[in-house]
């Protein structure tokens, strides 16, 4: 550890608790909109956040009708702190919605294997995907052979379950020295360091997005 790293520590710590959630929310909200796939549920961080929600909300409608300016005025910051918090939780899970539609089945077989979704997300994922099974049935499924039903069927070397591009480009970020990455299926590496800006397969960078040491922009 360097003195680059113990001043940012220093940093951090000096941060209020508040600020800090704001900022990790904002980059899970960036993370979820750019990454390819469904990133995993951050279950504390929206936890912490949505209870401060529903704190401020409470403070809103005890104050409202005070005719103290001050009162107002305080009023008027939390209120546009409190829109801020909720267009980002809102915009974070249609973010994860959208691909929850778009890949029901791969999402659900690796929420089996380790856990991606909420409660409520992994109820979504549940009954949005019985009900397309239940009109596809009815709509033409059932019209065809036994053996041909099946919307995960992955015999004959075809697979029937949509997956996300892995091979997208996106761009990110070293939060600290990450080394030499290879990219799969080329003879391409790099060598990526604290403060770098790439672009780069998804595919290349997922496992170091996840773990911390790059983020996505």
């Amino acid at each position: 550890m360097d003195i680059v790293d113990i001043l940012a520590e220093v940093d951090a710590d000096s941060i209020p608790k508040e600020t800090r959630d704001l900022q990790e929310l904002t980059r899970a909200w960036v993370a979820e909109r750019v990454a390819p796939e469904l990133l995993p549920y951050p279950d504390s961080l929206i936890e912490r956040v949505l209870e401060r929600i529903r704190k401020q909300i409470e403070l809103v409608e005890e104050q409202t009708g005070n005719m103290d300016p001050r009162t107002n005025f305080k009023l008027i910051i939390i209120q546009t702190e409190l829109e801020r918090f909720k267009f980002l939780v809102r915009s974070f899970l249609r973010a994860r919605i959208k691909k929850i539609d778009a890949h029901p089945l791969h999402i659900s077989n690796l929420h089996s294997l380790s856990p991606l979704l909420s409660t409520s997300e992994y109820q979504y994922l549940t009954q949005h995907q019985a009900l397309l099974s239940q009109h596809y049935a009815s709509s033409f499924l059932s019209q065809f052979p036994a053996g041909l039903q099946r919307l995960d069927d992955t015999t004959g070397g075809t697979s029937m379950i949509d997956k996300p591009d892995e091979d997208t480009a996106v761009f990110v970020r070293a939060l600290r020295d990450v080394g030499v990455i290879n990219v799969e299926g080329t003879d391409r590496s790099f060598e990526v360091k604290r403060g770098d800006v790439r672009v780069v397969r998804w595919s290349a960078v997922r496992r170091s997005v996840l773990a911390g040491d790059l983020e996505l922009i």
